[in-house]
């Protein structure tokens, strides 16, 4: 498994500057265009939450994405992390023979 060294940004932090930033939107504006709570926007951009599929079906819809871009920008920002919290897996063995 390949080691990355720096971590991956979470998705909050590409859809403020390369969306909300670049276009000049507020987050009240988009959660509304989005049809969320600022709240549940806020945490995201914030780095609190969490891409969700739903999420990323809304911000491909909106940013002319794909969902899967938002999915896996969440899932290499969770392994990134999940690695670093966490050394058990390291102490699992193969279970297929070499």
């Amino acid at each position: 498994m390949p080691i990355r060294i720096r971590k991956p940004t979470h998705p909050g932090g590409i859809l403020k500057r390369h969306y909300l930033e670049t276009l000049s939107l507020t987050i009240s504006k988009v959660a509304e265009d989005l049809r969320v709570s600022r709240k549940t926007l806020s945490k995201i951009i914030n780095e609190k939450g969490s891409i969700t599929p739903d999420m990323a079906l809304r911000l491909s819809k909106a940013f002319n994405t794909t969902p899967e871009l938002w999915l896996n920008m969440q899932t290499n920002y969770d392994l990134w992390v999940a690695e670093k919290k966490s050394e058990e897996f390291t102490k699992v063995k193969s279970l297929i023979p070499a």
